[in-house]
C-alpha cells in the first residue's frame, strides 16, 4: 500500500521537498525481504531458476515512487547471496519527463555473474536510462533473460502512476559485518 512516507521519500529524492528525516532501519526489515521473495514466487513459480542459478540477489521490499512532473523513488532492501542475506542496500531514481502520481512497488535484480555481483558491491551501481524491467504476473519468467549481467523484475502493490520519463536507478551497497 502506497503511504505519505513512500511519497515523501520519493519527492524528497527527487529534489521536491526539503530533506525528511528517515527513520532507523526496522528489525524486521529481512522478514520484508523474505516476505517479498515468497511473495514473487507465488505471483510466478517460473521465477524460482533465477532465485536458483543467480550469482546473487537484491530485494526490496517496498520502493515508493511519486512524481509531479519530476519524479523520484526510492527503497531500502538486502542483497543475498545463496539465499543468505550479505548486507544492506538501497535504491534511488530520479526521473525527468511527463508523469504524474505515486506508486508502490517491489523490485529484485538478479545478477548473471559473480563479475556483475561484485560490480554492485563496490557500491555505487547505476541503471542505464533505457534499462528495463519484467512486470511480474505469472509466467513472466520463463522466457525472460539477463541483459548486460542483469535481470530485473518489478511487482506493483499499489498506487497509479502515468508515465513517460527518462533516468536510471542508482544503487548503493554495505556489507553486513
Amino acid at each position: 500500500m502506497l503511504n505519505v512516507q513512500h511519497i515523501g521519500i520519493a519527492l524528497a529524492a527527487a529534489g521536491l521537498l526539503a530533506p525528511l528525516a528517515l527513520p532507523a532501519p526496522r528489525a524486521d526489515e529481512h522478514a520484508e525481504v523474505v516476505q517479498a521473495i515468497a511473495d514473487f514466487k507465488q505471483k510466478d513459480p517460473t521465477i524460482a531458476k533465477f532465485f536458483e542459478s543467480s550469482a546473487g540477489y537484491a530485494v526490496f521490499p517496498s520502493i515508493g515512487k511519486g512524481a509531479i512532473g519530476i519524479g523520484g523513488a526510492h527503497g531500502n532492501g538486502e542483497l543475498l547471496v545463496g539465499g543468505k542475506a550479505i548486507g544492506s542496500t538501497s535504491m534511488t531514481q530520479v526521473t525527468i519527463g511527463l508523469q504524474l502520481g505515486g506508486q508502490s512497488y517491489a523490485e529484485v535484480i538478479f545478477f548473471e555473474d559473480q563479475k556483475t555481483l561484485d560490480a554492485f558491491k563496490k557500491g555505487d551501481y547505476e541503471f542505464a536510462a533505457q534499462a528495463s524491467a519484467v512486470a511480474l504476473k505469472s509466467g513472466a519468467a520463463a522466457n525472460a533473460k539477463y541483459a548486460s549481467g542483469v535481470a530485473v523484475f518489478t511487482m506493483a502493490k499499489g498506487g497509479l502512476m502515468t508515465e513517460a520519463s527518462i533516468g536510471g536507478q542508482k544503487f548503493s551497497y554495505k556489507a553486513y559485518k
